[in-house]
């Protein structure tokens, strides 16, 4: 990965941004996007819109979704500790001990996660192994609420410290990868096209969201009004101990990016990323998807009257926790390939399957 969008990467999975509190990130996406698209907007939603080539033909869009998950605070106790609910799907046994940023309105402020430490637990409650996240709140260290609530509101969210960390190879390991590679990977397409002559539109998109409900998707694809969309998210890689290949389908690092194949997935445009990757002598593994992603292509292929979606995805260890990790070579792949598939859709191809 070239340095300059190796800086792009880092400005994002730097920025915080849980699901409802995209602004910081989308604030770096559409600052990138503005050197490289012909026009870049906002919608009232807050996803971001990037587009090249406006009145080509199909009109495609690819989506990524800038949102992560976070906590909410949402109440103060008598001692100035913030209990807090969850913004999107995360288990609780990872966050106990973990630290934390609280963003606030006068900025951020440190603080850690909290529970009873096991020496003073019941055998009953040791045995139990489960944690709950009633049992957590976050320390930042304030002697009272009255001292906390001149910090921190009701309604202010948290994440997992930022920033990325480079691990051995071309891994790199940080909080939020999902799915900040997915709008990395969507604005990254428009900067390697920059200089291509086009026939379809382009629309690359920093959805939000996309953890409490694939909203961003739904909202931008009825508004693009797209013929074919592509949506580019991460996956659970299987190349660690614990997990059953069985199961899931076998997804190693660095291997290149993983095209899902399924009812999600037009089998035209399948297809062609997948001869496109081949062609290209570009890496890439293959996902069985026998049922709805859950990803911004469920939300995308049936919107209106329906798109011809595809789902490229980032192989991705831990996800959901404070040390995501993802190749940067899986990264680079994802993008020569979808670039590769863009140039080829024009006027004439048919993406209806017979």
């Amino acid at each position: 990965m070239n340095s300059d969008s190796r800086k792009f990467l880092e400005a994002l999975v730097n920025a915080p941004s849980p699901s409802g509190f995209e602004q910081p990130v989308q604030r770096i996406v559409r600052a990138r996007a503005d050197k490289y698209a012909d026009e870049v907007r906002t919608d009232v939603h807050g996803n971001v819109i990037a587009v090249k080539n406006p009145e080509g033909f199909p009109r495609v869009m690819l989506a990524g979704h800038c949102d992560q998950i976070g906590l909410m605070v949402q109440h103060i106790t008598g001692e100035g500790y913030l209990k807090f609910a969850p913004i999107g799907g995360i288990d609780a046994t990872i966050l106990a001990g973990a630290a934390v940023t609280v963003h606030a309105a006068k900025g951020p402020l440190v603080g850690v996660i909290g529970r009873k430490p096991v020496h003073l637990m019941s055998p009953e409650e040791r045995e139990k192994g489960r944690v709950d996240l009633d049992q957590l709140f976050i320390d930042i260290g304030a002697k009272d609420k009255k001292a906390a609530e001149k910090l921190v509101a009701i309604g202010d969210c948290a994440t997992f410290n930022l920033g990325m960390r480079a691990l051995e190879g071309d891994l790199v390991v940080a909080a939020g990868f999902d799915d900040k590679v997915g709008s990395f990977v969507a604005m990254e397409v428009l900067r390697v096209l920059k200089d291509e002559k086009l026939e379809c539109g382009l629309f690359s998109v920093s959805t939000v969201q996309e953890e409490v409900g694939l909203r961003g998707a739904h909202t931008s694809a009825f508004g693009i009004d797209p013929q074919v969309g592509i949506a580019i998210d991460v996956t659970h890689a299987t190349d660690y101990p614990g997990t059953d290949c069985g199961k899931t389908g076998e997804i190693k690092m660095g291997e290149g990016p993983a095209i899902a194949r399924g009812a999600n997935i037009n089998p035209i445009l399948g297809e062609m990323l997948i001869n496109t990757a081949k062609k290209g002598k570009i890496p890439y593994q293959v996902e069985p998807a026998p049922r709805g992603t859950g990803t911004d292509a469920n939300a995308i292929q049936i919107t209106r009257a329906g798109v011809a979606a595809a789902l490229v995805s980032i192989p991705n260890r831990y996800m959901h926790t404070a040390v995501e990790v993802v190749s940067l070579g899986d990264l680079d792949n994802a993008v020569k390939v979808i670039a590769e598939t863009v140039k080829q859709i024009s006027k004439t191809t048919d993406f209806t399957p017979l």
